[in-house]
């Protein structure tokens, strides 16, 4: 693998039509092509490299064999779809991946007409799928759909929600399990291709419907016997048993990489039959390229690197990423209370749980692709005595908020969120963006809702987490490394609902939640140096309140800003909230409160958001100058 691939076949395909003009034996050809240009271009952006090689082969026979984009295709999850963007028209901006102003990491509507459902979030695309040929249905259309959905995505119940509607409706819909893991039913060579060619192919097909027709003769009952008897004996060979009952002809499984058996099969489903058929496809992730078929997570997700050695660009070693705080403060806590217990879904690495993990195999829980069981089996635990930590990416819970509403809250149990990746993601862009928690936590009642504003912080929450059992409680802590503060043996128990004055000043006050408190003592000293007197203050919980803090800060200062790195809706508007129903917005107090954009962000680096949302040090000095009407920094107290 070299660093300029050779791409004689893929300059020649623009768009997909293009690709349908080859000759079939160019396209093994053009499948190494394309997994040299896949890995080149990710080198040097970064991104999800591992499930890409793995569907290259897959992704030249979907736009072979299907007449795209008039055929809808739906990758699940969106970043198995870097083979499909070069192949349908970004290949030119294919080195623009998650940058600002680039392609997205993931599916995307508003970038292609190729793209027609966005899946950043896993396990949507069946449900998408039938909805859209539905609606083909009832509008006398005659495209194709085809889900293609990784096997961790089937770890969800949505994906099986959305099989048991299709068998029920009888749309073709055609799914694809991408069985990049462990295979049920592993492929046998030419033996199991035959038979997946034979099983979708209309002589089978007729076969298949004659003899239902033959046995409908025979009374219902003979005929279900029956019936189930071939479909049984055909599951055993091919594994489809759960899949036929749920009303889908299945077919596979079938090696992934082998076009000399995709073809015919994906030819033979486009052709022939009706209602909902799955294709149990096997593919390795990582596939062609040796450092990533070597890497034990098959280069699910790299920094940029050295495309002859596979080395990864590291980041510049200087305080501990918050996720790391994180896991080493619940390990140690863990240490101390043997009624810890951990719960992934499906991210034991990207929490640090797999590191919890490996220090208390037993007490740790990886659900799958499952945040709603993940959340009322964790309330199973609290219910039962047991103090569940449920570590779940902020955008990754809002998947389980009626569980966390009605089988956490309602109930007062205490399970603790940690809440990781909450804010600015910067390259994963919206659809991974940690917005929304604090605002739908902290209108639940007596949820306790905090924020760390730095890694020493964040230790005192995991401690204080595992000690408060009177109800739930959330703590969120962003992506990336800390800032470098002196970290404690452990951490204390923090008061409930009492933040900290961190810095003394007398006409400005800067009231933070979370870690944008770093931004706001820089912010108080060029505020300083301006002449405007500043207190900094650390909120340190969203819920409850800290009115005590709020109301002195309130009656001690002209200009009250509030800081968070979270919506509108949050933190802000508790402050807002109390502020205004104890008349403590009367005496002319100047109150600005500073959230994150109302609106979907796309992928840009993290600096650059912050100050874009106004949430860096420059954005809080303007926010001070334009409350006091003020427009420069020459402004005196």
């Amino acid at each position: 693998m070299t660093s300029s691939p050779r791409t004689q076949l893929l300059d020649a395909v623009k768009v997909p039509a293009d690709l349908r003009g080859l000759a079939e034996t160019d396209l093994p050809a053009l499948a190494e092509e394309l997994r040299a240009e896949l890995v080149d271009a990710v080198s040097h952006t970064g991104g999800h490299l591992g499930a890409g090689l793995g569907v290259v082969e897959l992704t030249v026979a979907l736009h072979y064999v299907f007449n795209t984009p008039e055929d809808r295709v739906i990758w699940d999850v969106g970043h198995q779809a870097y083979p499909h963007k070069i192949l349908t028209g970004r290949r030119d901006r294919i080195r623009t991946l998650r940058q600002e102003g680039g392609l997205s990491g993931f599916t995307k509507r508003a970038e292609s007409e190729y793209d027609p459902f966005g899946a950043a979030h896993s396990s949507t695309s069946i449900s998408a799928g039938l909805g859209m040929a539905v609606a083909r249905d009832l509008t006398g259309g005659d495209n194709k759909v085809i889900a293609v959905i990784g096997d961790g995505a089937m770890s969800a119940g949505m994906a099986y929600e959305a099989m048991n509607n299709a068998g029920a409706l009888g749309s073709r819909l055609i799914v694809i399990l991408n069985d990049n893991d462990m295979s049920i039913a592993p492929p046998t060579g030419a033996m199991s291709a035959y038979l997946a060619r034979l099983a979708s192919g209309k002589t089978y097909l007729g076969l298949r419907d004659f003899g239902k027709k033959l046995t409908s003769y025979l009374g219902k009952r003979a005929d279900r016997a029956i019936t189930r008897a071939v479909e049984h004996a055909r599951g055993y060979v091919t594994g489809g048993t759960l899949f036929e009952e749920l009303g889908f002809y299945h077919i596979g499984p079938i090696d992934g990489h082998n076009l000399e058996h995709l073809i015919p099969v994906l030819r033979n489903v486009r052709d022939n039959g009706e209602g909902p058929v799955l294709i149990h496809v096997v593919t390795q992730k990582g596939k062609g390229y040796g450092p990533a078929e070597a890497a034990s997570d098959k280069y699910h997700g790299v920094n940029r690197f050295d495309v002859i050695t596979g080395a990864q660009a590291k980041p510049p070693a200087n305080a501990p990423s918050y996720t790391r705080v994180f896991a080493d403060s619940l390990i140690q806590e863990a240490g101390l209370d043997d009624r810890i217990v951990a719960i992934t879904a499906a991210m034991p690495s990207g929490t640090g749980l797999d590191l919890f993990g490996e220090a208390f195999p037993a007490r740790t829980f990886d659900v799958g692709i499952a945040e709603q069981h993940a959340v009322t089996f964790a309330a199973g635990l609290a219910a039962e005595g047991l103090k569940p930590f449920a570590a779940i990416y902020s955008t990754f819970l809002q998947r389980a908020y009626d569980q966390v509403v009605h089988d956490v809250a309602i109930q007062r149990l205490p399970v603790r969120f940690p809440i990781d990746r909450a804010g600015f993601v910067g390259a994963d862009g919206p659809t991974h963006c940690g917005a929304f928690d604090t605002a739908y936590l902290a209108s639940l009642p007596d949820f306790v809702v905090m924020a760390a504003a730095d890694e020493a912080e964040l230790k005192h929450m995991v401690r204080t987490a595992a000690e408060y059992d009177e109800g739930p409680v959330a703590f969120r802590y962003p992506r990336g490394n800390g800032v470098g503060v002196d970290m404690p043996e452990r951490g204390r128990f923090l008061e409930i609902g009492k933040g900290r004055i961190v810095k003394e000043g007398t006409k400005v006050a800067l009231l933070s939640f979370g870690t944008r408190l770093q931004d706001c003592l820089a912010a108080a000293e060029e505020l300083d140096a301006a002449g405007l007197s500043t207190t900094v203050a650390d909120a340190r919980f969203a819920k409850p309140l800290d009115t005590e803090l709020v109301v002195r800060l309130a009656r001690a200062h002209e200009v009250l800003i509030t800081v968070e790195e979270s919506s509108i809706g949050g933190f802000a508007s508790q402050v807002l909230h109390f502020l205004a129903h104890n008349g403590l917005l009367d005496s002319g107090l100047k109150v600005r409160p500073l959230v994150m954009p109302d609106a979907f962000v796309d992928q840009a680096k993290p600096e650059k958001m912050y100050a874009d949302a106004g949430l860096d040090t420059a954005g809080i000095v303007r926010a001070v100058f334009g409350a006091l009407g003020q427009g420069s920094r020459a402004a005196t107290a």
